[in-house]
């Protein structure tokens, strides 16, 4: 069973360093916030109390951070992974970042003698709850082989996309897919009230057709319309995602009008205080904007 560091315990990484915890892995967990770290030992994981201390004689060393700039530091910045870490090991970084920064990582790792796997998290928290989570992994053969394990024990679906970077890339794509389509659920629902439209029969409609997708008939579905915006996933980190695609898109010479469209009014929710909220309450937002009510399913 290799020895694991678990690098960033919150909202989706505590879930799943405590998952692996709980199926037997050997997991040392650091983060910032101490209520986590007591979390995660109430799981079964052990505390380290820093960066150096989760990835001295780990096999495994999995991050889980907020951002590029996070990424880099925990991994490059002094303490930091590459310098504690033993060399041969390999670094899984689980993070939403940019392609770039993924690149850069990988590189400096291998010029130290260490490895990178890059395997983003789909699907929502409440899924890496459950241990459902879904994986789009970037690595080699024989190191995604060695992470497999560890990616069964927190969620259901992995796939493997290519080499180092081809996940982080392939995550890009589905949450540009994924938020953009936050943003026009909210429109459409509050077209549907300023119509004066039954919710429940509007929706049985949409969900008939090819109008559907995931994030109204799941998310949706369980966060906004039954009134709880507590945060799976923050409009703060999508607008962040959003900005990576919409900046790495333009890197790559492929232009993306609904991506910087969405981005915007995600901007704008963000300035009306909404950013700490559920991606899902856009619609609140974008009613409030409208003097529209907030659509909302009837209780029985």
């Amino acid at each position: 069973m290799p020895r694991i560091g678990f690098i960033g315990l919150g909202r989706m990484g505590l879930p799943m360093a405590s998952n692996l915890a709980r199926k037997g892995f050997e997991v040392a967990g650091c983060d910032l916030d101490p209520a986590a770290v007591e979390a995660f030992v109430a799981a079964g994981g052990k505390p380290a109390a820093s960066i150096a201390e989760a990835a001295a004689g780990a096999d495994i060393v999995v991050t889980m951070l907020p951002a590029s700039k996070d990424v880099e530091s925990v991994v490059l910045g002094p303490g930091g992974i590459l310098e504690s870490a033993p060399k041969g090991a390999l670094v899984m970084d689980m993070s939403t970042v940019d392609p770039k920064t993924t690149d850069f990582v990988a590189e400096r790792l291998a010029e130290g003698g260490l490895r990178m796997v890059d395997a983003p998290v789909g699907r929502l928290a409440s899924h890496a709850d459950r241990g459902e989570s879904l994986f789009m992994v970037g690595a080699s053969e024989a190191d995604f082989e060695q992470v497999r394990p560890l990616l069964d024990a927190m969620g259901t679906t992995v796939y493997h996309c290519g080499a180092v970077g081809t996940g982080i890339r392939t995550k890009l794509v589905n949450n540009f897919l994924a938020i953009a389509s936050c943003q026009m659920n909210a429109e459409a629902l509050a077209l549907a009230e300023g119509f004066g439209l039954n919710l429940e029969t509007t929706l049985d409609v949409i969900h008939g057709t090819t109008a559907t997708n995931g994030q109204l008939k799941i998310n949706y579905a369980t966060k906004v319309l039954t009134g709880d915006t507590e945060p799976g996933f923050t409009i703060n980190l999508a607008h962040k995602d959003l900005s990576l695609i919409v900046d790495a898109a333009n890197a790559a010479r492929v232009p993306l009008p609904t991506g910087a469209s969405a981005r915007e009014a995600l901007s704008l929710a963000r300035a009306a205080s909404y950013g700490g909220k559920d991606f899902s309450a856009l619609l609140d937002h974008w009613c409030e904007r409208t003097g529209i009510a907030k659509p909302r399913f009837r209780r029985n």
